[in-house]
């Protein structure tokens, strides 16, 4: 696993770089959240293929069991991907309602952000 660090708008932001499923669990967020928040980052890049597929499975609960983690230590996320193969309402409204907000963002590639 690769950081890449970005500097946007005086924030130290952390690009995951990686072919590996990273983010499973609660447990491998709060541990990447640690080992971040020690780097000193302030805010996390992920790309869709490092998450777990049953993330995106909204019955599982472990997208929000991650990202209740990642909102209480106030760990600004970004994940990166297309998401448009999934059929889910419920996780298009998901992704819509967190996208309004600055904690959890979903966007399809990284040219708007850096």
């Amino acid at each position: 696993m690769k950081i890449k660090t970005h500097n946007v708008d005086n924030t130290k932001v952390a690009e995951i770089i990686t072919d590996k499923l990273i983010l499973r669990s609660t447990e491998d967020g709060l541990d990447l959240l640690g080992n971040l928040y020690y780097q000193g980052f302030n805010k996390l890049i992920i790309h869709k293929e490092n998450i777990t597929p049953d993330f995106f499975d909204l019955k599982t609960k472990i997208a929000g069991d991650i990202l209740q983690k990642f909102v209480q230590y106030q760990m600004p996320l970004i994940i990166v991907g297309d998401f448009s193969e999934y059929n889910s309402k419920s996780l298009n409204d998901f992704i819509f309602e967190s996208n309004k907000g600055k904690q959890i963002n979903f966007i399809k590639d990284l040219s708007n952000i850096l």
